[in-house]
């Protein structure tokens, strides 16, 4: 069965292999998630388990959310989202799921909201080529032509067309990593490498989906 788990990203550090070796390695605060709802072909559509992370006050909770808590039997919960599953989830509503689902060695996926990075320019943003730098030349760093006003058919800009504007902010999901340790005393696992996301943000960890799946 497919399993995942929420959690924060705290921060990079390294670890020490017994040879000696240094790992890079991005600590994630991954407590019990909770399962708040189970959803199958025969009444969503789609097979998947919704799990909440996270604390939040009341005040901060509508009341449609409330209800829904209340249904699971649930705290209210800050982050939350669903995992897809190929069958029937064989989760039980309440229960809650920690980092013990994971082993040291295991392949996972992590996906987060990248690190935004407000305006920027064809060559930050798109890794543009920047043009002549002499003095007769205007257009250091511009993105140059978009096309003529014939070219395309119709002289307008077509929908996703590299150009300056808002960098970062989007969701990734970075594949086969590597679990370097898993801390079940502290709710920390450590995952080799660098996952989405500025320190705070919020996590989703799966097992990796293998090829052909």
């Amino acid at each position: 069965m497919a399993k995942g788990i929420l959690g924060k990203k705290l921060g990079m550090t390294q670890i020490f292999t017994e040879k000696g070796e240094v790992i890079p390695v991005t600590v994630v605060e991954a407590g019990a998630s909770v399962v708040l709802q189970n959803k199958t072909v025969e009444s969503d559509g789609y097979n998947a388990v919704q799990l909440g992370f996270g604390t939040v006050k009341d005040k901060h909770v509508t009341k449609p959310m409330k209800g829904h808590f209340a249904k699971s039997g649930a705290k209210p919960v800050r982050f939350i989202r669903e995992l897809r599953l190929p069958a029937a989830p064989e989760y039980k509503v309440g229960e809650t799921v920690g980092v013990d689902v994971f082993s040291e060695g295991e392949i996972i996926d992590v996906t987060g909201t990248s690190k935004g990075k407000g305006f920027a320019g064809g060559i930050k943003r798109h890794n543009f080529k920047r043009g002549p730098m002499g003095h007769g030349s205007k257009s250091h760093r511009e993105p140059g032509t978009i096309g003529t006003r014939t070219s395309g058919g119709g002289g307008k800009v077509f929908k996703g067309k590299k150009l300056p504007g808002r960098m970062g902010g989007h969701r990734v999901t970075v594949q086969r990593l590597r679990v370097a340790r898993v801390d079940t005393a502290r709710n920390l696992i450590l995952i080799k490498g660098a996952v989405p996301g500025p320190r705070g943000s919020y996590v989703v960890i799966r097992d990796t989906v293998k090829p052909g799946k």
